[in-house]
């Protein structure tokens, strides 16, 4: 079955936590310290990948989770590091953090790899925090904890042509005749309710991918219907094919659907109103259609018109070549813009700020994502290491920061769990 969407849960590995130790050998008695480090956290990558076509592996199974890295051992033996989660996505899904929507990946490439959540780093053992005054450290560090975050997973299709139109105008037809695709096909609305794409061959290497797009309706823009996710697949075509009923068949008028489809497109975004456009006047075997076309033509004189009939096949290899011609000129001003652009670009840094003190009830509250990460590797039931975290969040200026806020002797400072007493 086909889907197009999901929403999941990742979690990269912790890293394992170093160790304190000595070495304790018979004829070394001052051995000295001894304790490995802890291996990294495996990572949660994804892997774009041409062979699949639908998200439905992610719709029963919400959560993953990579392995953390093995705690260190004595000898100054290492752990081992833990091994990374490789989730497989189809070509064209757009990977965005769930909570801010923003856009973290966009798997457009076989084969490409995007790692989405960190494994947290292994804790230091003692024998790291050897030094020339201190011969003999009793401190060693947790490991870090793993990235996670929730997903949200959209697979927008690749593919070079889309068919667009109401529904029942002839979309399926027209990709079963000129593809290998097989296409549900029968005379009611929405017989087509996922895409289906098709490789279409015109000459020795020439060739383009097409999409069916399920019909859209008045209202589409807004998600009536399943306007949204049907209209998310036309967002990365090169070129739009609008299909038109020109007989009017089923009582309609194709002009006012012609009207009604385009400003879905546009309300949808600028940019798929202002893709390479080709109008298809399907059903020309039926009664009515040589008149409506006319009308068409006089109304919409700057939209191409390529009249056919899909039920026989008449007029559809000179609308194949035309989309095939079309589709080199795209690529071409595409390729030449994309120059343009890398001209222009420009790279800039911002710098984030390690640290935050907010004032609250008379208590000075310290945060931070570079706070949280030394939390995370101390362990506080070693008083060594109790007061190296002290001595960092010193040197990363947060005392300086309280004095310049008004902190005075007696005032109680709060970090994560821990509170003391401001001395200054």
């Amino acid at each position: 079955m086909f889907y197009d969407y999901a929403k999941i849960h990742v979690k990269a590995g912790d890293g394992g936590n170093g160790i304190v130790a000595f070495r304790r050998e018979k004829y070394v008695p001052m051995g000295g310290p001894s304790g490995g480090d802890g291996g990294h956290g495996g990572n949660i990558i994804l892997k774009a990948d041409e062979g699949l076509r639908t998200l439905v592996d992610f719709r029963y199974r919400k959560h993953y989770k990579a392995e953390r890295g093995e705690h260190g051992k004595s000898k100054n033996m290492h752990g081992k590091n833990g091994v990374d989660t490789v989730l497989r996505l189809p070509l064209g899904t757009v990977v965005k953090d769930a909570e801010s929507h923003r856009i973290l990946a966009d798997l457009t490439e076989d084969g490409q790899e995007v790692v989405i959540a960190k494994g947290g780093k292994g804790g230091r053992g003692n024998a790291r925090f050897v030094s020339s005054t201190h011969r003999s450290p009793t401190l060693a560090e947790n490991g870090e904890p793993g990235q996670e975050l929730w997903l949200e997973l959209e697979l927008k299709l690749l593919a070079d042509v889309g068919l667009v139109g109401f529904p029942n105008v002839g979309k399926s037809t027209i990709i079963s005749k000129v593809s290998a695709a097989k296409p549900k096909i029968a005379d009611y609305h929405f017989t087509t309710i996922t895409p289906n794409l098709g490789m279409v061959r015109v000459d020795e290497g020439r060739s383009f991918v097409m999409a069916d797009i399920p019909g859209l309706i008045e209202g589409a823009a807004e998600g009536a219907g399943l306007g949204h996710r049907f209209l998310r697949h036309t967002e990365r075509t090169k070129v739009l094919v609008h299909v038109l009923d020109i007989a009017g068949s089923e009582n309609r008028n194709p002009l006012e659907d012609f009207s009604i489809v385009n400003n879905e497109l546009k309300k949808y975004s600028n940019y798929l109103a202002e893709r390479p456009m080709i109008v298809v006047a399907n059903k020309m075997d039926l009664p009515g259609s040589e008149n409506n076309l006319q009308l068409f033509k006089e109304q919409f004189p700057e939209f191409p018109v390529f009249p056919i009939s899909a039920i026989t096949g008449e007029g559809l290899t000179p609308l194949l070549y035309q989309l095939a011609d079309l589709l080199d000129e795209v690529e071409a001003r595409e390729l030449q813009l994309e120059v343009e652009d890398e001209e222009l670009r420009l790279v800039k840094f911002e710098d984030k700020p390690k640290f935050f003190v907010e004032k609250e009830d008379g208590v000075f509250i310290v945060s931070g994502p570079e706070i949280d990460r030394h939390w995370a590797k101390t362990n506080f039931g070693n008083e060594a290491a109790v007061r190296r975290f002290l001595q960092i969040v010193e040197a990363m200026g947060v005392i300086k920061k309280l004095r310049e806020l008004g902190a005075k002797d007696g005032d109680v400072v709060r970090i994560k769990e821990l509170e003391f007493d401001f001395l200054d």
